[in-house]
């Protein structure tokens, strides 16, 4: 008998939930099987067998419980039966293989083709030849690519003419027309059942509204706004994504260039990579970029490690790793813990403008939102630009506001001009691509 234990999730977390049993009480399991789920408050977790055996649930989903707790075992004493697969010998299947190829076609030779048979509006059998059409009514079907089969009833079977074929087709259109307006009315008229759900909230989401909680509480919370025009990045990502592609296996993203400005504009403004601890301020030579990610369980902030260090395709790769996992409950506590500055895309979702709250211990966030073609003045002149509002929301605990305007212009000044991200001064875009 092997006992199933809640791994530890992680530095610091005493306590999970069992937030799902993947099995049956009863079950036989396998070896490395997923087969229980459980919600610390940074991620889930998935609990695998250890060996095969028949599986016994001694705590319910629902229940909090301490890492190492038994929540279950495996009998690994009872092992399924195998069925014995009889296998004939390769003479005798080609054997049997013959006599039925040879039937086959004895059978084939003494069937008689047939007429192909076609049921009409009146339910009953008629050969398909009798279905006839007229030269112009063959012609304006060929023209509308329709076939007449699909569009006209014929139990009488006879000549379909031209007119036949453009009343069928005012008759269709109209039962279309007919059932979109049934269905839109149908969304229309949503009555409600006066009935109310309720759902008990998991460890990640009761954690996630403590922590929000905490920040706006606990921190001098502000947000500073600007707006970039993104022409430059869109205009790049047009002209190079598929060599890009191409080349490294995954398209240039927007957030890529959003990590690399972050990580360009941070030796000027250290103060926003930094967190407050125990009367300190800590500021690290480096740049763990959290990425917010929407999955299933809730928002989770994945980390990208020494996102300085990378190139854009390095950084994609990276982004649409981590995004998955999350999204399939595979991330690791490890990849969700020790940012030191974030980032939250609402533009996604349609958001216009928004204020994103800080991600604790870090003291600043980055929120990107849609982008919108505005009018713009350039030069005197009004121009329609593809331009995208930016917030920065910070610590003023840590960060002075010249410190947060300072960091957003200098963003939007490396999004403007991506080739000034590169050092020193300006070089081709392809050289910032890595092509």
């Amino acid at each position: 008998m092997i006992d199933i234990r809640v791994p530890e999730a992680g530095e610091s977390i005493t306590q999970v939930e069992l937030a799902k049993w993947l099995v049956e009480d009863g079950d036989y399991v396998e070896k490395d099987q997923e087969i229980a789920e459980i919600d610390s408050d940074k991620a889930t977790l998935t609990i695998n067998a250890d060996d095969d055996g028949v599986i016994k649930i001694i705590i319910e989903e629902g229940t909090t419980i301490e890492p190492g707790k038994v929540i279950g075992q495996i009998d690994n004493s009872v092992k399924r039966e195998k069925k014995a697969e009889a296998k004939e010998s390769p003479k005798q299947e080609q054997e049997d293989e013959k006599k039925e190829r040879t039937s086959s076609e004895e059978k084939v030779e003494d069937k008689k083709p047939e007429p192909e048979l076609k049921e009409n509006q009146a339910g009953k059998t008629v050969p398909a030849e009798e279905f006839t059409l007229s030269p112009q009514a063959k012609k304006l079907l060929d023209e509308l690519d329709v076939d007449a089969e699909k569009i006209i009833q014929n139990p009488n079977h006879k000549r379909i003419t031209r007119k036949d074929i453009l009343q069928a087709i005012a008759s269709q259109v109209g039962k279309e027309k007919s059932s979109a307006t049934e269905s839109n009315a149908t969304i229309a008229s949503w009555e409600g059942s006066r009935e109310i759900k309720k759902i008990k909230m998991t460890t990640l989401r009761r954690k996630i509204a403590e922590r929000l909680v905490a920040v706006k509480n606990e921190t001098a919370m502000l947000t500073t706004f600007n707006e970039v025009d993104m022409s430059a990045i869109i205009n790049i990502r047009n002209k190079y994504k598929d060599k890009f592609e191409k080349k490294y296996g995954v398209k240039p993203g927007f957030m890529s260039f959003f990590v690399k400005a972050v990580t360009s504009a941070i030796p000027n403004y250290p103060q926003v990579n930094g967190q407050i601890d125990d009367g300190h301020i800590i500021m690290p030579d480096y740049a763990d970029i959290g990425i917010a990610v929407s999955t299933p369980k809730g928002l989770m902030v994945p980390v990208i490690r020494d996102a300085q260090k990378k190139s854009l395709a390095e950084i994609e790769k990276v982004i649409g790793e981590l995004a998955n996992k999350a999204r399939e409950n595979k991330i690791t506590i490890e990849e969700l813990t020790g940012g030191t500055f974030s980032i939250t895309n609402g533009g996604v979702f349609g958001s216009m403008l928004s204020t994103p709250i800080i991600n604790p211990p870090q003291s600043a966030i980055l929120g990107m939102h849609n982008i919108v073609e505005r009018p713009v003045a350039i030069n005197g002149k009004v121009e329609i630009r593809p331009i995208m509002y930016l917030a920065l929301s910070y610590d003023h605990r840590i960060i002075d506001g010249k410190e947060s305007v300072g960091f957003l212009v200098a963003i939007k000044e490396f999004l403007e001009n991506p080739a000034s991200m590169l050092s020193p001064g300006k070089k081709p875009e392809e050289l910032l691509l890595g092509l």
